[in-house]
């Protein structure tokens, strides 16, 4: 085989693997996460309201996955209004974390709010604008909503998440965590609802979704 055709074969290969990993079908486990490692729930939110963020046990054990581990930073529940969803193929990131979910709470789960912003997201980001003055004081806005980063547990959360849509309320149950991969590349979620810009959103590894 001459260089120019090894050459196409080898770019026709990239382009089917970049075809096929971005096009995995949705409610899939991604393959990173091994769904019997279980997970257990942490205590659960009450009222409406934040999130609820509780302690990790001392004794409980970080999630085992194939070539990583899911280190738990704080058990996390909420009731929220869904903002945006955006799902994801390409990435690292994308191998533990196929969909980002933008939510909002108290006053950002509000239609008057939310009829006066421009929401989107990409990039793993959420982004939010309004014209003339805004709905809430930008202070509020950030620390009543957040973009963040679904890890499903199970073949049941992922089919739940592939169904989530815009304009929902749903109820999450799992754990903020530290994915640390074998090879030394780790992604952290945020354990703050009040910061902005990178690094804050979080990291959830979900042990139960409901939506209304």
């Amino acid at each position: 085989m001459t260089f120019n055709r090894l050459l196409l074969a080898g770019l026709l290969l990239g382009l089917a693997g970049w075809w096929f990993s971005g096009n995995r079908r949705a409610g899939d486990v991604p393959a990173a996460v091994d769904a019997s490692a279980g997970c257990p729930l942490p205590p659960a939110l009450r009222e409406n309201g934040p999130p609820l963020q509780s302690e990790v046990p001392e004794r409980m054990p970080p999630f085992a996955m194939p070539a990583s581990t899911l280190v738990p930073l704080a058990g996390f529940s909420l009731e929220a209004r869904v903002l945006s969803r955006r799902d994801y193929g390409h990435g690292r990131e994308a191998d533990w974390s196929p969909t980002d979910l933008a939510l909002g709470w108290d006053g950002m789960a509000r239609d008057e709010v939310l009829q006066r912003l421009d929401i989107s997201q990409s990039g793993r980001w959420y982004h939010y604008r309004w014209q003339g003055d805004p709905p809430l004081p930008p202070g509020e806005i950030a620390r009543s909503s957040a973009n963040m980063h679904m890890i499903p547990s199970s073949p049941a959360v992922a089919e739940a998440l592939s169904r989530v849509e815009q304009g929902q309320r749903v109820r999450l149950d799992g754990w903020l965590v530290e994915v640390k991969a074998d090879d030394g590349w780790h992604w952290r979620s945020s354990t703050r609802r009040t910061d902005t810009g990178g690094g804050a959103c979080e990291v959830v590894y979900v042990c139960g979704i409901s939506v209304e």
